[in-house]
């Protein structure tokens, strides 16, 4: 087995497939999975299962939607070491204490929270399906180990014209986590921005959509329906299904502007 240039992939030289009666030896590429910890003024904080690319946006995103940093100014240092599958960050705040209280979340990739407060989204955004389903187009398009292995989640964030990052994990919340941590790195303001995501919609991945104050998620697959429950509750668009011509609509219509009449 190697490691690609990526190194998000690793490119097997043996895998026996069965079709149509027979084994036959096939060269495919498998996600890489990395146990990866984050260490905090010395303290260890959390081990999360990753894809080892753009680690330290997933540093940054990690911290940011955990509030434990409200920006990137409240990061002295931060050494992201792959080889070790750790990164040491300073905070500002040298008396920061690690939360008693955990919580495993949902998340494919071992997703650990340390709370779940949510905030209420204020915003007078409106899109159209045609937009969001242009979007997710070119979400797949441009999910290069997502279309190489089939095994990785993606995500993007974008705007009225086009997408404005993308990141690609095994665990569709650390995808969030890196879109949060590249936004903070490109001083790219997220509020009022877009969310579209390969992955199931829960509950933990709508509390980091609304931790960057984004009024619209949309999902290739499904929404659970506590993440239905709770999109309608702050004020997010929940969309479903975006594939084709055609998506679902969970929760705020409004802002897609869908008609009022449930008949059409």
């Amino acid at each position: 087995m190697e490691k690609t240039a990526h190194g998000s992939v690793i490119q097997g030289k043996k895998f026996y497939r069965f079709a149509d009666g027979k084994w036959e030896t096939v060269s495919l590429e498998v996600p890489q999975e990395l146990p990866f910890t984050i260490y905090i003024n010395d303290l260890e904080l959390v081990t999360i299962l990753c894809t080892p690319v753009k680690l330290n946006c997933l540093v940054l995103g990690y911290l940011y939607s955990e509030k434990i940093i409200r920006d990137i100014k409240d990061v002295v240092s931060m050494r992201v070491c792959e080889d070790d599958a750790l990164a040491d960050v300073k905070l500002a705040n040298t008396e920061f204490i690690i939360p008693e209280k955990r919580i495993l979340t949902s998340g494919c990739g071992g997703g650990t929270s340390f709370n779940l407060d949510v905030p209420k989204i204020e915003s007078s955004l409106t899109t159209t399906p045609d937009h969001l389903l242009h979007l997710m187009r070119n979400l797949l398009e441009n999910a290069t180990f997502y279309n190489a292995t089939g095994g990785i989640h993606t995500s993007a964030i974008g705007d009225d014209h086009s997408l404005l990052a993308i990141a690609e994990d095994i665990g569709r919340h650390n995808t969030l986590d890196k879109l949060a941590g590249e936004c903070l790195l490109r001083k790219i303001p997220t509020r009022d921005r877009i969310v579209l995501t390969s992955g199931r919609v829960s509950t933990e991945m709508l509390r980091k959509a609304a931790r960057m104050e984004i009024p619209v998620v949309v999902s290739l697959t499904s929404p659970t329906n506590q993440a239905v429950i709770l999109a309608n509750e702050t004020g997010i668009a929940l969309v479903g299904y975006a594939r084709g011509r055609r998506l679902t609509v969970y929760s705020h219509p409004e802002r897609l502007s869908v008609p009022s009449d449930s008949s059409v």
